[in-house]
C-alpha cells in the first residue's frame, strides 16, 4: 500500500494494517496485534520523519510467512540510514523508535530500495495467534 508522506499517511497506515492483521487471525487487544501496530506505526513514523521527499509517498508492506508477520515500510530517501538510539544516552533525539522496535519484534534492519532511490526498513515477529 501506498501513503502520502505526512503525519496523516502515518495514521492511516496505521489504521489499515490493523484490519488487515485482524482479518489475518490477530485480533484487536492481544500482545501480537498490539506490537505489531506500534512497529508500524514507529516505522511508518521514521518514513514520513526521515525519509520524506517531496512528492514522494512511502510504502507499507505486510506479509504472513507462516506463524511470522514481516512488515517493510519504503521511503525515497536512502541516505539518511536507521541508526537505533545508544541507551546510555537517553537524551538523545533520533533512534528511540528503533530501540522499541528491536524490543518488540524478533529481528530488524534495512536493506537499499532496488527499484529507486531510498531503502525499506523491515521487522519480523513471530505470532502466537489466540
Amino acid at each position: 500500500m501506498r501513503f502520502s508522506s505526512t503525519p496523516r499517511g502515518a495514521r492511516l497506515a496505521r489504521r489499515l494494517a490493523g484490519e488487515r492483521l485482524d482479518a489475518w487471525g490477530i485480533p484487536y487487544g492481544c500482545d501480537a496485534h498490539d506490537a505489531l501496530l506500534l512497529t508500524v506505526a514507529e516505522l511508518s513514523s521514521n518514513a514520513v520523519r526521515h525519509g520524506h521527499v517531496s512528492g514522494r509517498d512511502f510504502r507499507l508492506r505486510l506479509f504472513a510467512e507462516g506463524t511470522a508477520i514481516r512488515i517493510e515500510v519504503t521511503d525515497t530517501r536512502g541516505e539518511r540510514l536507521p541508526t537505533p538510539a545508544d541507551p546510555a544516552s537517553p537524551d538523545q533525539e533520533v533512534g528511540r523508535g528503533l530501540l522499541l522496535v528491536a524490543a518488540l519484534t524478533d529481528r530488524w534492519a534495512w536493506y537499499p530500495s532496488p527499484d529507486g532511490p531510498g531503502k525499506t526498513v523491515w521487522a519480523v515477529m513471530e505470532v502466537q495467534i489466540p
